[in-house]
């Protein structure tokens, strides 16, 4: 089974855009990606919450597996909603109304079901707060990559 990451939404809007402030980061973590041969997916819900503003042929759909919403994922979906409502208010998640479940539980039981993803990648300060919430309660099985840190960093690279 070869590893594979899950990129958010963030991740995209800022690989995409040269004038974003983290491009030169989320270009650096996607070539370090191709360059080892690590998986990169895509979620149809990111698909989805990019193109509100993008246009789908932005996207390097080439290069990523895209991820379909289905039947076990909104099984998980529904194990980490409950304990992310229980949790309603730590950690700066505010979840209101009760009745909408955010994306981000939407994609963490995503990756958690598929065992090849080891990373959810992003920069959207409220996947990361949601992440922190759900990893106190269980282990979803994989871990958050935060581009605000660059790729060498996080990776331990030294580029000489």
């Amino acid at each position: 089974m070869k590893d594979s990451v899950l990129l958010d939404t963030s991740f995209f809007i800022r690989l995409l855009n040269p004038a974003d402030p983290l491009h030169s980061n989320a270009k650096g973590y996607y070539k370090y990606f191709l360059e080892h041969e690590i998986g990169l997916k895509i979620s149809t819900i990111s698909i989805a919450e990019y193109c509100v503003k993008g246009d789908i042929s932005e996207l390097p759909l080439r290069q990523l597996q895209i991820i379909p919403f289905n039947y076990d994922h909104a099984l998980k979906t529904a194990e980490f909603a409950r304990i992310l409502f229980s949790q309603n208010g730590a950690k700066g998640v505010n979840l209101q109304p009760r009745a909408i479940i955010p994306n981000d539980s939407k994609l963490f039981a995503q990756a958690s079901i598929d065992h090849t993803i080891t990373h959810f990648v992003t920069s959207d300060a409220r996947s990361k707060a949601t992440y922190s919430t759900l990893k106190d309660n269980v282990n979803p099985g994989f871990q958050l990559l935060d581009i605000i840190i660059s790729y060498d960093q996080a990776f331990g690279v030294l580029d000489l």
